[in-house]
């Protein structure tokens, strides 16, 4: 009877360790962006969906705020965050071993889960600086974007194809998003980049702040980068959406996508996508920038790595692939 009682003693204490151990496989994070931009809504709106249903599922999501894109992958590398929204050309990157991820080398194991909206690179400049194009930054004080971010990681793209460099500028910073608007209206800088979906809320409030343009990013090497690259494509900002900017400004731009790895279950994966598809219409609603996405369209803009297992099997369910 000892014994017997040693055993189910034993066995009850097995259960219970595998229990927590399964219970603590479903905690997820998903990495974000600065509070102020596009990236923080969608990891936030994501997580919002995932926890209504979370006593079904037992999965519960956070999504704090991050670097941006750069660091999103290599904490998804390196497991300290199990997904997170990153540009499209930087997926790319990750998953080929080049730009930021060079070193690093090809990433095999990441998978994308959906592209999100369009982002484009846009360019704010305070309206007293004399900045009309993107070659007027030249010698002006310029903040294109903190370390690991998307926005840094394309702004060292066209600074490359134009051969400028941190001393083309008379002074470089390096803030992060939620960080540029206010140095912006303080007068410490007199434009500021960012890789976003619109209407943007680190725009609005430099343009509401103080008086500051939306500057176009449309010469002929750009069109040239475009056209040599598979992740990006020519947008534009629309004209009124933004106090001082009346007609519309022509740019380029990524697709913002949701991106994952193989160490990540089927299950968690294709519950967190049936969290958003089948409550499309309440996701959209979460942010003006998700209004016009179309479900066929995210299961192929901007994905450059494979779809995970768990996307592929709720897509296939719902017979949108």
């Amino acid at each position: 009877m000892k014994m017997r009682n040693v055993v189910m003693a034993a066995s009850v204490l097995l259960a219970g360790s595998l229990g927590t151990a399964a219970a603590e496989d479903r905690f997820v994070t998903i990495g974000t962006g600065g509070q102020t931009g596009v990236y923080y809504v969608v990891g936030q709106s994501i997580c919002k969906l995932v926890n209504r249903g979370g006593a079904k599922t037992g999965i519960k999501c956070t999504a704090p705020s991050t670097g941006g894109s750069v660091a999103n992958l290599n904490a998804i590398r390196s497991g300290d965050q199990n997904m997170g929204v990153a540009q499209s050309d930087q997926q790319y990157n990750a998953l080929n071993g080049k730009g930021a991820f060079e070193q690093q080398g090809p990433w095999s194991d990441l998978r994308a889960v959906f592209g999100v909206h369009p982002e484009l690179f846009t360019v704010v400049a305070r309206a007293d600086a004399g900045i009309k194009t993107f070659e007027d930054l030249k010698g002006k004080r310029v903040n294109i974007g903190n370390p690991g971010s998307g926005q840094r990681a394309t702004m060292d793209v066209i600074m490359g194809i134009k051969g400028w460099d941190n001393d083309t500028f008379k002074l470089t910073s390096e803030l992060k998003s939620s960080e540029q608007a206010q140095a912006l209206c303080d007068n410490k800088i007199d434009a500021m980049v960012f890789v976003v979906g619109h209407p943007s809320g680190s725009i609005q409030e430099a343009t509401s702040s103080c008086e500051a343009v939306v500057v176009p990013v449309n010469g002929d090497d750009i069109k040239a980068l475009v056209e040599s690259k598979p992740y990006y494509a020519m947008g534009k900002v629309p004209g009124g959406m933004y106090a001082g900017t009346d007609a519309d400004v022509e740019t380029f731009g990524v697709v913002a996508t949701f991106v994952s790895s193989t160490a990540s279950s089927e299950d968690v994966i294709y519950n967190v996508v049936k969290a958003v598809f089948d409550n499309f219409d309440r996701f959209k609603a979460l942010h003006p920038a998700f209004a016009n996405l179309e479900k066929e369209k995210m299961l192929k803009d901007g994905l450059s790595a494979p779809l995970h297992d768990g996307a592929v099997k709720y897509f296939k369910e719902k017979g949108l692939m």
